[in-house]
């Protein structure tokens, strides 16, 4: 905030976020007829609002829909409704995914497929929630190589426009999935021969230039604040950090998701 700002008391205006940004991003859907539509289309919506206090057959057709599904559902008030202007939104809007979501059985099938099954990557984002960080670390899975991507539904950012722009269109090369129950995802992952590295900030973790990386592996990366939630980091097979010379808590979650994803796939 700019001193005369100080002064009168005023905010600048926020890039980050509101109203403005969304209706910006073009993936808001309203209405009761709308929004079940597209959620008809597998992986088109990647969350619903619902108006807390609103019924009805429709209503309730389009949260057993969403829930089918598996989209992040969420009862709000009036006013978090998050519809710029004044639109009929009905008690519904939806949030359209500006990337194909694809359920876990298909990735995994995928994963199964691929050429070189001793060398697969899988990146495992816990509850990032800032979707320029979102983004950002995307943009950097493609460079260093990783093609599969799972994500939690709840508690995380949601594929939108400034996600898709924040990577530079990276969401388009990569299979991105979400899932509800992580820490059980990560153990059906191991049942299938992939070994789990959580990053974590502390001195008793192994450092990423000692850890061996071979083979088919999964890397966990935790929320911006917290980090990986325990009972996700108790499914972690080793748990890695990056040694850091200056007294810093941490680094940005995108430039230590780079940092280990390219260290993940140099030739050693």
């Amino acid at each position: 905030m700019s001193p005369a700002d100080r002064r009168s008391g005023r905010r600048r205006p926020s890039s980050g976020s509101g109203k403005a940004e969304q209706a910006a991003d073009g993936t808001l859907i309203w209405g009761l007829n709308s929004v079940l539509e597209a959620l008809r289309i597998p992986g088109s919506v990647s969350e619903v609002l619902v108006q807390r206090g609103k019924g009805g057959p429709r209503i309730q057709a389009i949260i057993d829909l969403a829930r089918e599904r598996r989209v992040r559902l969420r009862f709000v008030d009036a006013d978090r409704m998050g519809l710029p202007g004044h639109g009929r939104h009905q008690g519904v809007v939806a949030r359209r995914a500006a990337a194909r979501l694809y359920p876990l059985a298909e990735l995994l099938d995928h994963l199964a497929s691929t050429p070189d099954r001793d060398n697969r990557r899988l990146l495992v984002l816990d509850s990032i929630q800032d979707p320029r960080n979102l983004g950002s670390i995307l943009r950097s899975a493609v460079a260093a190589g990783f093609d599969h991507v799972i994500m939690t539904r709840e508690r995380s950012a949601p594929v939108t426009g400034t996600v898709v722009r924040a990577s530079a269109g990276a969401t388009a090369r990569l299979r991105l999935c979400q899932v509800v129950n992580l820490a059980e995802t990560l153990k059906l992952l191991k049942e299938k021969g992939f070994w789990v590295y959580g990053a974590v900030v502390s001195p008793d973790a192994l450092s990423i230039y000692e850890a061996d990386f071979s083979g088919p592996v999964c890397l966990v990366i935790g929320s911006e604040g917290k980090g990986i939630r325990p009972l996700v980091q108790r499914q972690c097979d080793h748990l890695v950090t990056i040694p850091m010379r200056a007294d810093l808590d941490s680094l940005n979650v995108s430039v230590a998701a780079a940092i280990i994803m390219f260290e993940m796939v140099r030739p050693r």
